[in-house]
């Protein structure tokens, strides 16, 4: 029986090796973020129901509730729905195939003169894929699992040509050090070194599905009613629970706003929702109110997203305080978001308000936050 193979995703080798080796055995692997703090851990091992926990120690925990995988499934990669619960992205080896050799393709990697640098949490996209592309084509790959300034241009100085890091990352190493840096996550600087380029990609998507808004080899975009639709064989096959977000002709909707050129080059405006892109970190507002509401000086609360020029976007929690002359502070409401969601989660502003704007049944109004 295969199965989906939990693996705690802490930088260095040892990751790469476990994933190698579950794939040699026909099982698939669910990346753990060791940040998580243990109630978001369980809450995403009962969603997700792998069959075998594996620490960085090679310690292995079996799980009771594991439900197999199907055959040619490679990995599970934890994504948010509009509640914040993971709904876990399946991509197959075919899909992690098609995406290595595409953006290798767009790119000009060769295995023989270049080393990719994964300095981003395994647990993500962003940085799995870069760990599966060096096993799909044999490039070598240095794997941190965080981001570092020095260890990341150390790194380059040792040999790393290709890096893919966040916008607020690249702002604080020498770009120059690489040969190309990837960058994604949120809006990209409007001004960057030329050997850097802005990739779009979704979870979904596996990875990159187009370079400063041209598309990849193998990948088709349009816009259906101003939303961006991508397909290609890179896309997921379902998520865990089965279900498939692509339409019957394989399309997938991405939920994001924007518009292609004439000569087919894309331009995304943001989110069609209400999704906070902080730092490369995916953040849904309802698990973040949540957490805060157990303060007992907040009488309502709404969680909204607001343009910093640093992270792209920061998490402001808007609060009516019980009483309005002693408020919770920010220190506050960070920490008790951080005692049960990761720290992006964690808001970094405060915002009072007397009421907030709600719809007749009872609905924030979160564009008028």
């Amino acid at each position: 029986m295969r199965e989906l193979v939990a693996i705690e995703a802490e930088g260095g080798p040892g990751f790469t090796e476990r994933l190698a080796r579950s794939w040699d055995a026909g099982d698939a692997v669910l990346p753990l973020d060791p940040r998580l703090p243990t109630p978001a851990r369980e809450r995403l091992l009962a969603q997700l129901r792998p069959g075998r926990l594996v620490r960085t120690d090679d310690t292995e925990e079996r799980r009771p509730d594991g439900v197999p995988v199907e055959l040619g499934d490679a990995v599970v990669v934890p994504t948010s729905g509009s509640t914040g619960d993971a709904k876990g992205v399946v991509l197959t080896h075919d899909a992690v195939r098609a995406s290595a050799l595409a953006v290798h393709g767009a790119l000009g990697i060769d295995p023989a003169r270049h080393q990719w640098l994964s300095c981003l949490p395994l647990a993500h996209v962003a940085g799995l894929a870069v760990v599966m592309r060096g096993l799909v084509t044999g490039t070598p790959v240095v794997v941190h699992g965080r981001f570092d300034a020095d260890a990341v241009e150390a790194a380059a100085r040792a040999g790393a040509t290709h890096a893919s890091l966040v916008p607020t990352a690249l702002a604080r190493i020498d770009a120059s050090l690489f040969e190309r840096i990837v960058v994604g996550g949120s809006a990209p600087p409007a001004e960057r070194p030329p050997n850097v380029v802005a990739s779009y990609a979704l979870t979904e998507t596996g990875s990159t599905v187009a370079y400063d808004g041209v598309p990849l080899d193998g990948v088709e975009l349009r816009i259906v009613d101003g939303e961006v639709q991508v397909r290609g064989a890179m896309l997921l096959r379902c998520y865990r629970d089965g279900t498939d977000p692509k339409t019957a002709d394989g399309w997938l909707p991405t939920g994001d706003a924007g518009h292609l050129d004439a000569d087919g080059t894309l331009h995304v405006q943001g989110r069609r929702g209400d999704l906070i892109v902080t730092g490369g970190e995916n953040v849904w507002p309802v698990p973040v109110e949540d957490a805060l509401r157990a303060d007992p000086a907040i009488a309502d609360i709404a969680v909204a997203g607001a343009p910093d020029p640093e992270w792209g976007h920061r998490v402001v929690a808007h609060v009516v305080p019980v009483d309005p002359a002693a408020p919770p502070s920010l220190d506050q409401l960070r920490d008790l978001a951080k005692a049960t969601l990761p720290a992006f989660m964690a808001p970094r502003e405060l915002v009072l308000h007397d009421e907030l704007p709600r719809t007749s049944i009872g609905k924030i109004r979160r564009s008028q936050l």
